[in-house]
């Protein structure tokens, strides 16, 4: 994306979702006025964004600052993953933890109070996958999303693989057409090109191997740390729980020594 069409996206991407039809038309007519054919065309293939993919976009422009805590967090989790680090693991979780729930509510205030039922949890989905995933966090970071994502722990969207396709060549005895004789190869050439078969073929398959790893790691990060979450979300229930309970206690123990007191009175 060239510097003039990353400028119109950002401003189109930061701008509410019911004004981004008109002003991605505003946009067109502007390129076209200035002859730019090329610029008209890639602005019209903008894609109108979601109510949550909005609400990340603003947090982009507007909350670059958190933006950047998050990303590098997420760095700090993957290395942490990728290390084997479980001690800082269970040190970030909270930060983790702290820093989607205090993005929500930043993005629940950017959106304004004209805007029920905002999709608080698509917009924290998409921030917990930024968190996993560096090309996420790079879409995230631009704030040019025009839908919510979601990590699922099986890495990046699969990509199409090329192969060279060869067409087939002209049919022979046609008028014009030299048709080139090729001679059978020689056992050496077969076997180099048997062993380049073979070495093509391990490599794809380390190839597979290290992704699936890779892949795995992932869904064991984002699952360990869903388990930390849960595991403190508890624990301050519990303490919750406690410090009611030592609360009532105290009350009951200051109502007795009342009631004492007056019975002692009364004698």
């Amino acid at each position: 994306m060239d510097d003039a069409l990353a400028g119109i996206a950002a401003r189109l991407y930061a701008a509410p979702p019911e004004d981004f039809v008109a002003l991605r038309t505003e946009e067109v007519a502007r390129a076209r006025k200035a002859k730019d054919t090329a610029l008209a065309a890639a602005i019209g293939k903008l894609r109108k964004p979601t109510l949550a993919a909005w609400l990340v976009n603003r947090l982009a422009h507007e909350r670059p600052d958190l933006i950047e805590e998050l990303l590098d967090l997420g760095e700090e989790l993957r290395t942490a993953q990728r290390e084997l680090r479980g001690a800082d693991l269970r040190e970030l979780s909270p930060r983790r933890r702290t820093l989607l729930a205090a993005l929500s509510r930043e993005a629940a205030a950017l959106a304004g109070r004209d805007r029920p039922n905002l999709p608080i949890a698509e917009v924290e989905n998409t921030l917990a996958a930024a968190l996993a995933d560096a090309e996420v966090a790079t879409a995230v970071r631009a704030g040019t999303l025009t839908k919510a994502l979601e990590y699922t722990g099986f890495g990046e969207t699969p990509r199409p693989q090329l192969r060279l396709v060869q067409g087939g060549g002209e049919p022979s005895g046609q008028p014009g057409k030299v048709t080139a004789v090729r001679s059978a190869p020689s056992d050496d050439e077969r076997e180099r090109r048997a062993e380049a078969r073979r070495r093509e073929e391990e490599r794809r398959r380390a190839e597979e191997d290290h992704a699936r790893a890779v892949r795995q790691a992932r869904k064991d990060l984002m699952a360990a740390l869903q388990q930390l979450s849960d595991a403190e979300t508890a624990k301050q229930e519990a303490e919750k729980q406690l410090a009611a309970a030592e609360k009532a206690i105290a009350q009951a123990e200051k109502r007795v020594t009342l009631a004492q007191a007056a019975l002692s009175d009364l004698g």
